[in-house]
């Protein structure tokens, strides 16, 4: 994955998307990219969407159970692209804020803002990432391809929630995402889609760019 990463054009920073359902194993597999795009002498900047939350009472206010909440309120996409995107994207500062959100405590941030080096590969991961209001921004996008018996089996054992797919307290997550798929099937709009099944073993099963 890190030597199909677009070189950069001038000074200008390399955006990339890693996306994928709850436990696809996108923050690892975008920490494991970037580090492997340091090792080769460029430099990488790792920012997560899990860092641009919207606050609980935007989230929330379709029904704590609404899926269509998770899919339309969860993230300040604005935010995103205010700070991060247009910032790093062609021709932009290059200084960002990493965050906007604390999900702990619920309550706005505003983080002191950062250099990113000339070039480097900010590498994004993140639900969601493929949907209208992103998809123009990344120079190159991954989906991870995890079926849900194995990506809410995951979750179960990170967060403590229930490891069958079709329980009544996961239904949020499962049929918010699959509203995404709907949508934006993001593994067709993806340039890469690598089934992530396997944490030890991803396997590249679809490369070109779907957009």
């Amino acid at each position: 994955m890190a030597e199909r990463v677009p070189a950069a054009r001038g000074v200008d920073c390399v955006l990339v998307a890693v996306d994928g359902v709850d436990g696809a194993g996108k923050t690892v597999f975008a920490d494991e990219l970037a580090a492997r795009l340091r090792s080769s002498g460029r430099a990488a900047i790792r920012v997560s969407v899990d860092d641009f939350h919207h606050p609980r009472a935007i989230r929330h206010r379709r029904g704590r159970d609404s899926l269509e909440g998770f899919w339309l309120d969860t993230y300040d996409y604005p935010a995103l692209r205010e700070r991060v995107l247009i910032p790093l994207g062609r021709g932009g500062s290059p200084r960002f804020r990493r965050a906007s959100h604390d999900l702990v405590t619920d309550e706005y941030v505003r983080p002191p803002v950062e250099q990113a080096p000339p070039a480097a590969v900010v590498v994004v991961d993140g639900l969601f990432l493929h949907r209208d209001e992103l998809i123009g921004c990344w120079d190159l996008s991954i989906f991870l391809r995890v079926p849900f018996p194995v990506s809410v089996a995951r979750m179960a054992v990170r967060d403590g929630t229930a490891p069958d797919p079709g329980h009544p307290s996961v239904r949020r997550y499962v049929e918010g995402q699959q509203l995404y798929f709907a949508a934006c099937v993001p593994w067709e709009r993806a340039d890469l889609v690598v089934d992530n099944t396997d944490l030890a073993a991803p396997e590249l099963v679809r490369s070109g760019s779907g957009r």
